[in-house]
């Protein structure tokens, strides 16, 4: 989940220590994610009478991992996308018209959205989908929400969590703009 919510499309982690041993260095700025390791182990005792005994002591330990994406120089297996294929060569000038338009499209996870208080769109893999157009009609959904932000069209979406109006207005944008996009794309 945490990937998903960070936008890595690698569902791979690591700690910086192991990824120094693969050959590979998080690079500089990059933010861990705390894990939590749950185990137990057993202690034998003796008591005063001389008779021993087993505890299952249950214990917590955390690290903090990185996402392989966070990683540069591990071998090329860590850094394979689900699909293999690059969803933006596939669709063709449609994946030319979105990789022009600037915004930072993610892959992974099982989710499509816009995050704006990141300002990136998050797409499932292309192999998810039932076919390419229906990633690119949603991909044309989630670009509508980007052109929101203030440097673009200046939408207001502060209420579109708070407001089943405002957020009804804005899917409705949404989805008008994707039809317009999919339709000039072909």
């Amino acid at each position: 989940s945490e990937a998903i919510a960070r936008g890595f499309a690698s569902s791979s982690w690591m700690t910086f220590r192991q990824a120094i041993e693969l050959g590979g260095a998080v690079r500089k700025g990059e933010t861990g994610t705390t894990i939590v390791f749950a185990s137990s182990f057993i202690r034998t005792e003796t008591t005063e009478t001389g008779t021993e005994i087993e505890q299952d002591i249950p214990f917590l330990k955390s690290y903090t991992v990185f996402n392989t994406d966070q990683i540069a120089g591990l071998p090329e297996r860590f850094h394979e996308i689900a699909s293999g294929e690059d969803p933006m060569s596939r669709i063709g000038n449609a994946g030319r018209f979105f990789a022009n338009t600037g915004a930072l499209i993610r892959h992974g996870g099982s989710a499509a959205y816009y995050a704006a208080h990141r300002d990136y769109i998050q797409m499932p893999c292309l192999h998810a989908f039932r076919d390419d157009a229906s990633y690119v009609a949603v991909l044309s959904h989630e670009m509508t929400h980007w052109t929101a932000a203030p440097r673009r069209l200046d939408r207001d979406l502060s209420r579109y969590a708070k407001d089943r109006s405002e957020r009804a207005r804005e899917e409705l944008i949404a989805e008008l703009g994707s039809c317009f996009l999919c339709a000039d794309l072909g």
